[in-house]
């Protein structure tokens, strides 16, 4: 017998001047007790693609629900924006504006990378729906983040270790040795899959042909942070996160635990699980590890 195929809708969310498109995964077989989870992308502004595997959490019997934030992928793209519109308030709206939209009253949420970063901001402010929080390789502060990224790129061979020194002092980070050091960087501790998969290759090509977000916050890689997010950090509220959260990484993430620590010594109801031999994308290095600890998570805190 075939087995039922879980149903996909894609839909857009009018949210300030333009719209959020959102994808919902509805499963074949739902359970009444399984309350949705939406999906937090990194970047800001890599889109949904490189999690998308995550829906198959539907098949646990539950909704899953991705979108692409606001100037990426699908959504609304504003390449004219200033610097000082693209924050974290902005975010944490769009947030809300798709869980309105959506009709859910309670829910769970799981953010990878800058996505748990976002998630945070969200359970901080103790929305009534929130049920669960899970933090996916996220840092608590990118000072932390750029300390620890300052670690690992220490441990690069010196040929890598060196190009990238001198061609951020000299501005010239289009170069190709800074570009194959940033390779060989990302390989170590962002993505430990050859080939890197489609999702993931999807992601980085969208925000490369329209860098606005990731430009602006971030900067222009995962560890050269010079943008707006360059001083962010949630350790001094972390307390104010209520809810059941579970803080996931990798042994070789570029989120180092120093990085994460402060979610787990902050948060009052917190459990923390690292996968050995995986990096980054942790959900793309070990898919089924990573959805079996995740689908117990929100099992446990459906009710």
């Amino acid at each position: 017998m075939k087995k039922p195929v879980n149903r996909v809708d894609a839909m857009r969310v009018p949210f300030r001047d333009g719209h959020t498109w959102v994808r919902v995964t509805t499963p074949s077989a739902p359970r009444a007790e399984a309350l949705p989870l939406i999906v937090l992308h990194g970047g800001p502004g890599m889109a949904h693609n490189y999690v998308r595997n995550l829906e198959l959490l539907a098949d646990t019997g539950r909704v899953v629900v991705h979108y692409d934030q606001f100037g990426c992928g699908n959504s609304t793209h504003r390449p004219d924006a200033p610097a000082d519109f693209w924050t974290p308030e902005l975010f944490v709206e769009e947030f809300h504006t798709v869980a309105a939209h959506l009709g859910f009253t309670r829910y769970h949420v799981l953010g990878q990378s800058w996505g748990g970063m976002l998630g945070a901001e969200i359970a901080v402010r103790q929305p009534l729906g929130l049920t669960s929080l899970l933090i996916c390789n996220s840092p608590a502060s990118m000072e932390l983040w750029v300390q620890g990224a300052a670690e690992l790129r220490a441990q690069l061979p010196d040929t890598f270790r060196n190009a990238l020194s001198a061609h951020e002092a000299e501005g010239t980070l289009d170069e190709p040795a800074y570009l194959r050091a940033t390779q060989a960087f990302y390989e170590r501790h962002v993505c430990m899959v050859t080939p890197i998969p489609r999702d993931f290759v999807e992601s980085t090509e969208q925000m490369e042909a329209e860098p606005t977000v990731y430009h602006t916050m971030n900067g222009p890689n995962e560890f050269y942070v010079v943008g707006s997010l360059r001083h962010w950090s949630i350790v001094d509220r972390l307390p104010r996160i209520l809810v059941p959260t579970l803080v996931v990484a990798g042994e070789y993430d570029e989120a180092t635990p120093a990085a994460w620590a402060p979610f787990v010594t902050g948060i009052p109801h917190v459990k923390s699980h690292v996968f050995p031999g995986s990096s980054h994308c942790t959900h793309l290095e070990h898919p089924e590890e990573f959805r079996a600890v995740i689908a117990q998570f929100l099992a446990t805190h459906d009710t």
